[in-house]
């Protein structure tokens, strides 16, 4: 009989020690199973929305000096970066085929001066020869005969005819010497602005074929450290912030690989109407203008663009973190578990195709995702808060409505034991 009590006794206390010890194991795996929340703070500042590109350097203007005759380099004056002036010597073709050229133009003009010398003198004589004529038929028609004075007469018109052609033949031989000369003087290659040579195309004695086209043999970048440009190329999906960007007189900056510290400034030149398609893809070429006293942006470099598009200095801001967090419902409020379930609909109709939507549908669609849901810690569960956003860049959004302040604590992820 003593052993059954003891037996209940000890049962009773192996009971209540259970009893007492499952309450702090319980409330043990509890905290242990406890998910960690990743937070981040609301803050308030500066907020700046751009649409990112990439650009090419390249001259305001590039001259391309040609060559118009034909002939080996004889000499070269100007190299690669030098600076010129407008109407300095760069290069000399060998004139020794042109200085022949004019030589036997000047000889040939001469000839014809000399023959037009000598068909004035006959016009003089057969002019004195018909006057004379004329003189004795009126004195005495038995001195000279009718027939003999309509010699006369026709002879003075054909010398005055042979004097049309001499001067004829002298200005034709001058348009010769001119075209010798002016040949002559193309062989002296020129600078026709102020600028850089940014490129030199022929060596010293190379020989030039002018026949057909002209060949290059300069590129001459006047006004490098004024101005320079970026041709940058705008998806057809940005390319209306670009022009609102412009509109406003936003500036933009862009960065080079060979100065990675350095951030130079521009503002939008031009927007051109030209689109080009590639694989599907349209895009527009912009125009970005920049100042460049250093000389440090140079022709060909690659420029990475941002168009500075809207601005907000005072806006409440929510980590992007934030906006992109989706909790499972077992760890959210059940009032606020019904979002959950709006959420998944209007996820599962973000991936379906948009074609079926009316033109007004698609855009009332947009409107109505700038209206999301962010997530605050509440004892031990999740709160939703709704929030309007706008502008957004790498970080951050800007809260336009929302009952969130700077301060505050947002969910960004969940760290599971």
């Amino acid at each position: 009989m003593k052993t059954r009590y003891k037996l209940a006794i000890a049962v009773a206390l192996m009971c209540a020690a259970g009893a007492g010890a499952y309450m702090p194991a319980r409330s043990y795996l509890k905290q242990r199973n406890k998910p960690k929340w990743q937070t981040a703070e609301i803050e308030k500042g500066k907020l700046l929305y751009v649409v990112n590109s990439t650009g090419t350097v390249k001259p305001v203007l590039s001259m391309h000096v040609g060559a118009v005759v034909s002939g080996p380099v004889k000499k070269l004056c100007a190299d690669f970066n030098d600076e010129v002036k407008k109407g300095q010597l760069l290069a000399v073709i060998d004139p020794q085929l042109y200085d022949a050229a004019v030589a036997r133009d000047t000889a040939n003009l001469k000839t014809r001066q000399a023959e037009q010398k000598r068909v004035e003198a006959q016009v003089a004589q057969a002019t004195n020869d018909f006057t004379r004529g004329q003189q004795l038929f009126k004195e005495n028609p038995d001195y000279i005969s009718r027939t003999e004075l309509d010699q006369l007469k026709f002879g003075l018109k054909s010398q005055e005819a042979a004097l049309d052609v001499a001067k004829a033949a002298v200005e034709q031989a001058q348009a010769s010497l001119n075209n010798s000369l002016t040949n002559k003087e193309y062989t002296n290659i020129i600078s026709p602005v102020d600028g850089i040579v940014i490129d030199r195309k022929i060596d010293e004695g190379q020989a030039l074929a002018s026949s057909f086209q002209a060949p290059e043999l300069f590129i001459v970048a006047p006004d490098l450290r004024k101005k320079m440009f970026i041709y940058a190329t705008v998806d057809e999906n940005d390319i209306g912030m670009v022009r609102k960007a412009q509109t406003a007189g936003q500036s933009v900056e862009f960065r080079v690989s060979a100065y990675p510290d350095d951030i130079f400034k521009g503002q939008i030149e031009e927007i051109r109407l030209s689109s080009s398609e590639l694989q599907n893809v349209v895009t527009y070429p912009v125009i970005v203008a920049a100042s460049n006293p250093d000389l440090k942006l140079l022709p060909g470099m690659t420029a990475e663009i941002s168009f500075n598009v809207e601005e907000r200095q005072n806006a409440v801001k929510i980590p992007n973190a934030a906006l992109r967090y989706y909790p499972e419902d077992r760890f959210v409020r059940p009032e606020d578990q019904k979002l959950l379930k709006g959420e998944a609909w209007e996820k599962k109709d973000k991936d379906e195709p948009e074609v079926i939507l009316s033109a007004a549908e698609k855009a009332a669609s947009r409107k109505k995702r700038n209206s999301r849901t962010v997530w605050v810690v509440e004892g031990e569960l999740l709160r939703a808060v709704e929030v309007t956003i706008g502008l957004s860049d790498s970080k951050f959004t800007e809260m336009v409505s929302g009952k969130l302040k700077p301060g505050d604590q947002v969910v960004t992820g969940t760290q599971l034991p």
